[in-house]
């Protein structure tokens, strides 16, 4: 009698691979972005959504979000922020890993945008 093992192969290696990817509920870690949300709700809060479609603002958000992505010593945080220009006013939004990428960001943007008086740093930092 013939035994077959590549059924057997298969499905131990099936068996295998849907065990490893198996995390119990309690290991993973939800986001909490209520605070966030709630703020982002607030009157007169800046968001992505209001970034505005005018050349200049569209050219002054680009090469602040270029200059800090040629910055390799940034976190990926910092990579990943948000930056929304309005009538040549930048708003600086997301979460960062320390105090000196903040201060790095808001120094890129205020060279970009010519002064401090032109960037509003709603930068957080989350270790």
């Amino acid at each position: 009698m013939k035994t077959y093992l590549i059924p057997k192969t298969s499905a131990l290696a099936l068996a295998f691979l849907l065990s490893a990817s198996w995390v119990p509920a309690h290991a993973q870690v939800q986001p909490d972005n209520s605070k966030v949300n709630k703020r982002d709700r607030a009157p007169g809060a800046v968001t992505a959504d209001q970034q505005k479609a005018n050349v200049s603002d569209r050219d002054l958000t680009a090469k602040i979000r270029k200059a800090i992505v040629a910055d390799k010593s940034l976190s990926t945080y910092a990579h990943n922020i948000k930056i929304v220009s309005q009538n040549g006013t930048v708003t600086l939004k997301g979460p960062v890993h320390s105090d000196a990428e903040v201060q790095s960001i808001v120094a890129k943007a205020t060279e970009v945008a010519g002064s401090s008086y032109k960037v509003d740093n709603q930068l957080t930092v989350k270790p």
